[in-house]
């Protein structure tokens, strides 16, 4: 079993930053691709960003492409998500997810663990 557990989230006004972070452990050998993914009310999970294990290939939404920035620090289990720019239309539970596969992955069907989440709320 792996766990992941996200934080760093909170209130901020719009046009400002926040950096969420994703700490796994347990079985961190199964921990290859990782990602992150937002929920807002009313809405699905949607994706935002993934990163290979290495860190060399990342993929994004179009939606934070330019604002966010995904990174990783293997050697301390760590993810990280950097969001600049922040808009209301960013407010949203995030989490963080992982799979066994290598392939940074869009599609939410594909991890196969998941953190509790962490709430961002972007104020105007």
């Amino acid at each position: 079993q792996v766990q992941l557990v996200e934080s760093g989230g909170g209130l901020v006004q719009a046009g400002g930053s926040l950096r969420l972070s994703c700490a796994a452990s347990g079985r961190t050998s199964s921990v290859n691709a990782m990602g992150w993914f937002r929920q807002a009310p009313g809405k699905e999970r949607e994706f935002v960003a993934s990163i290979r294990r290495s860190g060399e290939i990342t993929v994004y939404a179009p939606s934070v492409k330019g604002r966010f920035t995904i990174s990783r620090d293997n050697a301390k289990n760590m993810m990280y998500l950097q969001m600049n720019s922040l808009k209301t239309e960013d407010t949203a539970v995030y989490y963080c997810a992982s799979r066994a596969s290598a392939a940074p992955s869009d599609n939410r069907e594909h991890y196969d663990y998941w953190g509790q989440g962490t709430q961002v709320t972007v104020s105007s």
